[in-house]
């Protein structure tokens, strides 16, 4: 928990929630939904929201397969601040057949970064892949048993020197010195 704050004035909120779902036809759906709103009356060019309604109401939800791969991609706006806003979903179809994975962060930009998508809904796509990998069962684990999971190396608890590794993959300490 962090400790007490100075005393301060509440402004803005943003809540961004990850569901994956396992789906009767063998795929999976994560759905990423992000929405901000102030404490306060906010203006944009066509609109005024009242304090707590939301100005960025956004949802993404993306199908893929055991491999990662993105088969179908849904986007919805129920609120944007500007009417130009919804523009950005239909390229988003650019992302079906892209793999979650190594790269996801610029495989977005590719396709959705700059002009050419929202800053928010690239946000919610850019956690996306860490939703799925907590979803779909094995998503980390190699089909070749003498790889590691793909998650050892990728923070400090999972360091391939480090106790963790040693305790629960003893197999795999050390892994990447060994060449």
């Amino acid at each position: 928990m962090l400790s007490t704050p100075a005393t301060r004035s509440h402004l803005h909120t943003r809540a961004i929630t990850f569901n994956g779902y396992a789906r009767e036809d063998g795929l999976w759906d994560i759905e990423g939904h992000l929405r901000d709103s102030k404490s306060h009356p906010f203006t944009t060019g066509h609109k005024t929201w009242n304090p707590g309604e939301a100005f960025h109401d956004m949802w993404v939800r993306l199908t893929v397969d055991k491999e990662l791969m993105i088969t179908a991609i849904e986007v919805a706006m129920d609120s944007h601040p500007h009417p130009e806003c919804p523009a950005v979903i239909p390229p988003m179809d650019a992302l079906i057949g892209e793999r979650l994975g190594k790269g996801w962060r610029k495989t977005i930009d590719i396709h959705l970064g700059g002009i050419k998508g929202c800053t928010h809904l690239r946000e919610l796509l850019s956690n996306m892949a860490t939703a799925a990998f907590q979803s779909i069962p094995g998503a980390l684990f190699p089909d070749d048993e003498k790889k590691p999971p793909l998650y050892l190396g990728s923070c400090k608890s999972w360091d391939f020197d480090g106790p963790v590794v040693m305790r629960v993959y003893p197999q795999f300490y050390q892994w990447k010195n060994k060449g």
